[in-house]
């Protein structure tokens, strides 16, 4: 397999209250496996560099956000996506209002209000945990603490990675109110019945405590696409298994390059 992704964008989205850090080390491993490729990482309105805006309650405000940072990239489409999350549903109504511009999306640990329950989408054993999030209680570091429990799957893992986000929170803080406005958004967002006229592929990791995986699934079934499901990882995958994702990713886009340049 020919892995320099020569031409090719990649443009990376994370999910709730998240930012381009906290990729950590996968961008890297991305371009590490892709020297031909561009890997780019954007920051959602209310995160990031754009801690200080207000927060969209719609994921398609999301998507024209996103796609106006591109503009001033001067990045050009067609972009491949890979969204964790809440980014995955961005990624989705980018598929469907604009699919002209995306190449394909690999959609990461996402849920659908159309296939899952609400409590699917967020597991019960987690609401304690995240009112305590969202009204501030613990500060940066029993907040990142938190997070790092609720979304690793091997926590004990990563030890510098705590570090690292609380790092990330005192610079770029999310204010609650963009965490709940963040929250809304992905609850208000419906999904089309019918899958967007892009290439999609699901990865899943068996073991998220977040969101079930069950959603996942549903979403796979639904629209008939490709899943790939790691037997331990958490919901975030990258940080649980960075270089099997990217393992899965690079496949994924090498057949699609493929099945592209055949005759018909």
């Amino acid at each position: 397999m020919n892995d320099t992704g020569e031409g090719t964008t990649w443009v990376l989205l994370r999910g709730l209250t998240r930012e381009r850090a906290h990729w950590g080390p996968f961008m890297e491993q991305l371009q590490a496996r892709s020297p031909g490729a561009r890997v780019l990482g954007l920051d959602l309105p209310g995160n990031g560099q754009w801690h200080r805006q207000c927060s969209p309650t719609c994921v398609a405000a999301m998507v024209d956000a996103a796609r106006a940072q591109l503009a001033v990239m001067q990045a050009k489409p067609p972009y491949h996506l890979l969204a964790l999350s809440l980014g995955a549903m961005v990624a989705l109504d980018w598929a469907t209002r604009y699919p002209q511009e995306l190449a394909g999306a690999v959609l990461l640990n996402t849920s659908l209000a159309r296939f899952s329950p609400f409590h699917h989408r967020l597991r019960p054993a987690n609401y304690s945990a995240l009112l305590g999030l969202l009204a501030g209680r613990g500060g940066v570091a029993g907040r990142e603490t938190t997070l790092l429990r609720l979304t690793s799957a091997r926590p004990e893992a990563h030890p510098g990675v705590v570090a690292l986000w609380i790092a990330i929170g005192r610079t770029r803080p999310v204010s609650p109110a963009n965490a709940l406005r963040q929250l809304l958004a992905a609850f208000r967002y419906r999904a089309p019945a019918q899958a967007p006229a892009v290439p999609l592929l699901v990865l899943v990791g068996a073991g998220d405590r977040f969101v079930d995986p069950r959603c996942s699934h549903a979403l796979a079934r639904a629209w008939q696409l490709p899943l790939i499901e790691h037997p331990s990882a958490g919901h975030d995958l990258p940080l649980d298994d960075g270089a099997w994702v990217v393992a899965q990713v690079l496949r994924w886009a090498a057949a699609l390059s493929e099945n592209a340049g055949q005759p018909r």
